[in-house]
């Protein structure tokens, strides 16, 4: 017979919206000062809303970033989460959209710019603009396609073929993630010191890559250095690790001999706890520290 109970949070959907929201904000981090990012902005009272509407705080801005260079005074950005893409109809509705702000903004159309995200080569959207609309279409990034003869300026981007080096978030904001990806993304959040900013960032790429996320832990000080990011994201609640297993961590990190072996066992115990906070499958969480201690 079937229990009823509170739903597992392996089970729940992945956020990926609210995750992307913040991955174009830190790819825009440069320009926060002169950009403003409101998140499905409603168009009317009904139901029709833009999934992120970028707006520039003074129009004499430049925006050099790849992703952003043909920003204008009002843009707007459809986002498609992995394993969806923009199709030939999502085109013209949020084309519509655009004509809709433009009007109930009373926004010039040559303000606006539309942008389209997915995670693969948008191969039937870009053959449908370039035989039917008859528009030019030209790669200007790696991932980046600019489509040229519409009064709007318009690009698809396939964050896949973005570069690492410069849309590190876009780029790793997918469900098929591999171990150093994970560490990748790790050190960047702990570099910039960001994890309390991208909660939905991280809980939805972390969902997304279970198994890449477990095969991480088991690199170098990476569990160590995820525990922190998931406690300065509010995942792990602040104070949970004493004075003393933090001492630990870091005497692990010098090589102490004793405090390493004390703090791989609270890390381990720990670790534990915060992956099952977030849905993993204690088993095999277990069976990876195991692997790892022989």
């Amino acid at each position: 017979m079937k229990q009823n109970g509170p739903q597992n949070a392996e089970d729940s959907p992945i956020a990926w919206h609210p995750a992307f929201f913040e991955a174009i904000q830190l790819e825009l981090e440069q320009y926060k000062d002169v950009l403003q990012f409101i998140s499905e902005y409603q168009l009317t009272t009904e139901p029709l809303r833009i999934d992120v509407l970028i707006i520039k705080k003074a129009k004499d801005v430049v925006i050099e970033k790849n992703i952003a260079a043909i920003f204008r005074q009002e843009n707007i950005v459809e986002y498609k989460s992995p394993g969806d893409y923009v199709s030939i109809d999502d085109f013209y509705k949020v084309y519509g959209y655009a004509c809709l702000y433009a009007s109930l903004n009373k926004a010039a159309i040559t303000d606006l710019t539309l942008t389209f995200v997915e995670s693969r080569y948008p191969r039937d959207l870009l053959t449908h603009l370039k035989e039917q609309r008859q528009y030019g279409i030209e790669e200007k990034w790696p991932g980046i396609y600019s489509v040229k003869g519409d009064i709007i300026p318009i690009q698809v981007i396939d964050s896949k073929r973005l570069s690492v080096s410069e849309n590190i978030w876009l780029k790793d904001l997918d469900n098929k993630l591999e171990a150093p990806d994970i560490q990748q993304i790790t050190a960047e959040v702990y570099r910039q010191g960001k994890a309390a900013r991208i909660r939905a960032y991280w809980e939805a790429i972390a969902k997304a890559n279970k198994e890449s996320l477990q095969e991480a832990l088991k690199m170098s000080n990476t569990a160590l250095t995820v525990e922190q990011i998931l406690r300065e994201a509010g995942i792990f609640a602040r104070g949970e690790a004493s004075a003393e297993a933090r001492g630990e961590a870091r005497g692990e990190a010098r090589g102490e001999a004793r405090g390493e072996a004390r703090g791989e066992a609270r890390g381990e115990a720990r670790v534990l706890d915060i992956l099952k906070k977030t849905g993993y499958d204690t088993g095999k969480i277990e069976e990876i520290l195991k692997k790892t201690a022989r």
